[in-house]
């Protein structure tokens, strides 16, 4: 018997012990946890036709919001119910290349495109630049977009 509750302690002991190397978090993985959350547009530039325009935020808010395998913008002028705009689809995240696929909106044109960007995270901030181009939609733009984290992970 005592030889018995032994070798129960050691087995428990040992499994306890044994590091799960069934799931580890690979670079992907981390990756991607870290873009999803919240996120609010803090500043915005558009180079277009040879010209930069700085986006004014100061009396609308944008808010982006990345999960899993989706992500969802909106946008709307603080304190109406005017100017308002949405979309929302899914992403792909490989390193610092993140593709949205434009999948629900209100401009047709844009539906099913893929938008490629570069991303950075930095603390609670994201960085996206890249260019959006839609030869149907007359669409042909380099952005810069800076986010901060709404809810940071505690």
């Amino acid at each position: 018997m005592k030889t018995t509750i032994i070798q129960i302690f050691t087995l428990i002991l040992i499994v306890s012990c044994t590091k799960d190397v069934t799931s580890p978090e690979s670079p992907v993985n981390s990756a991607k946890n870290s873009i999803e959350g919240s996120w609010k547009l803090v500043y915005a530039d558009i180079n277009e036709n040879d010209s930069i325009q700085i986006k004014d935020l100061s009396k609308t808010d944008f808010i982006k919001i990345i999960n899993g395998s989706h992500f969802a913008f909106f946008n709307q002028e603080r304190g109406t119910s005017e100017n308002f705009m949405g979309g929302a689809g899914t992403y792909t995240l490989n390193g610092s290349d993140y593709a949205e696929t434009l999948d629900f909106i209100n401009a047709p044109d844009y539906r099913g495109h893929v938008f490629p960007f570069k991303v950075e995270i930095k603390g609670d901030s994201l960085i996206q630049q890249g260019h959006e181009k839609i030869e149907a939609a007359g669409l042909d733009r380099y952005i810069l977009e800076k986010y901060i984290r709404i809810n940071p992970k505690n």
